[in-house]
């Protein structure tokens, strides 16, 4: 069991400042596919909408009701997510949940923001929370690839 001193270094300054600056913060007005997630652990939920152009995710919106770990999640996504290709975005998600679950290395750019993370391991049951906006991207924009629009819940 994790002790207080790992729970004071899992809820750093550094995730609470992610936690206050979370980028793309608001819902977008057109989206192509709008993702919402909820973690029934916990409770916490992110709502994302994606618009993608030749296969690159070029707007995102986010709203993030979470705790302060699943909240600097989505400031890492929202400020690294933009830009990149569908295979960029799930390899960043697959490393950081191999980084959670199996101790894996922190993911590799643009995502290796997540290191500020790396205390949450021991907290399995916060995992759910910081997987919850990287795995709703991901969704987004497969169905805005395949043109399937609307609201999806999981």
């Amino acid at each position: 069991m994790a002790g207080e001193t790992d729970l004071i270094k899992l809820y750093s300054a550094r995730i609470l400042a992610l936690a206050a600056e979370i980028p793309h913060l608001g819902r977008l007005e057109s989206p192509d596919a709008t993702v919402k997630r909820r973690s029934p652990l916990c409770g916490s939920t992110v709502t994302v909408d994606v618009q993608v152009t030749d296969g690159r995710l070029t707007d995102l919106g986010q709203d993030v009701k979470a705790c302060a770990l699943g909240q600097a999640a989505a400031a890492v996504a929202g400020e690294a997510a933009p830009g990149a290709t569908l295979d960029v975005i799930t390899r960043g998600r697959d490393q950081l949940r191999a980084m959670l679950k199996e101790h894996g290395k922190v993911p590799d750019a643009p995502f290796d923001g997540f290191d500020v993370l790396t205390p949450a391991v021991a907290f399995k049951n916060r995992h759910a929370s910081i997987m919850l906006s990287m795995e709703a991207i991901v969704e987004a924009m497969e169905e805005a690839a395949a043109g399937t629009s609307g609201v999806s819940q999981a």
